[in-house]
């Protein structure tokens, strides 16, 4: 099994078909046949059920992707920290992080890092923590800030702050006027509700459910600026993290819970590839940048900074 081999068994599932593969690889399509019929006969099986216009993967096929994914990423991964030679001139990072982070975390780190690196080409992948774990075991991303604790064979973690989740309402809402409500409060008041994937549903319908009741839903599916807006226009409440509320500046007030809900917001990577030095310069900046709270444009309620040794 070369690598090479490997190259064009990703290039063909994921374009699902040889021509396109190939053109996407620049090369010659019967080389990329050629390639991914030497693999099947090494391996002793079919990896794609070849039909008329397109391909899709065997059984066989679908268990060797994630594995030829990582193959793929620790090679390309070695030779580039070989090219970087510690001066970080050129490279590629890929970085991935929470929808709530997007909006207000990652934008000033990222360009601050670009500032100092510009010639490292930027790769920003925004998802929930389930997304990401997938991208960072595959390979795809070099480092991501998740929800914690994470419990993953593969990869890393450590932490870097905490924060209180609040109730976001628009401020004529009933709820709005309140400084504290408990969880049981929000039984029977319609939630604008998360997509599955986010961290917050999945703590949102736990917090509810164990105050003992099912929560009721104005609205579900959506993304995390789509549930501010719909928040703000009154649609419903959102259980969000405190530090949006003032990002998304439209006219939400954060009521607090009595009985606070929080998170760990942490760094993941990949266990058995060492980070790059360009994705340790990011963790740098993002760190001191969280120290530094200049960021914040109003303090966020429960926000604590997790002190780690680097």
């Amino acid at each position: 099994m070369e690598l090479h081999q490997l190259r064009y068994f990703v290039a063909v599932a994921e374009a699902r078909h040889f021509t396109k593969a190939a053109r996407g690889l620049r090369i010659a399509q019967p080389s990329v046949s050629r390639g991914i019929r030497v693999l099947e006969e090494e391996l002793g099986t079919t990896l794609f059920h070849r039909m008329k216009g397109n391909v899709a993967l065997t059984s066989a096929g679908e268990v060797l992707l994630p594995w030829a994914r990582r193959v793929i990423a620790d090679v390309d991964g070695a030779a580039l920290e070989v090219r970087e030679l510690g001066d970080l001139r050129r490279g590629r990072l890929a970085v991935g992080a929470t929808p709530s982070l997007t909006t207000t975390l990652l934008p000033p780190a990222l360009a601050r890092f670009h500032e100092r690196f510009a010639a490292i080409d930027l790769v920003l992948h925004e998802a929930g923590s389930r997304d990401l774990v997938g991208e960072l075991e595959q390979g795809v991303l070099d480092v991501a800030l998740v929800i914690l604790p994470l419990r993953h064979e593969v990869l890393e973690t450590t932490p870097l702050l905490r924060e209180e989740l609040v109730v976001a309402a628009a401020p004529d809402h009933p709820l709005a006027s309140r400084s504290r409500i408990a969880i049981a409060d929000l039984k029977g008041v319609p939630l604008v509700m998360f997509r599955d994937g986010y961290d917050l549903r999945a703590s949102t319908l736990t917090a509810c459910r164990r105050a003992g009741f099912d929560p009721t839903f104005a609205l579900e599916g959506g993304e995390m600026d789509g549930v501010l807006r719909l928040a703000a226009a009154g649609l419903g409440v959102a259980v969000v993290p405190s530090l949006v509320i003032d990002a998304a500046a439209r006219g939400l007030k954060a009521v607090r819970l009595s009985e606070p809900l929080t998170r760990v917001i942490g760094f993941a990577n990949r266990r058995d590839r060492p980070l790059s030095r360009g994705a340790r310069e990011f963790v740098d900046i993002v760190r001191a940048l969280v120290r530094g709270r200049e960021w914040l444009r109003a303090r966020p309620p429960g926000l604590v900074v997790l002190e780690t040794r680097s």
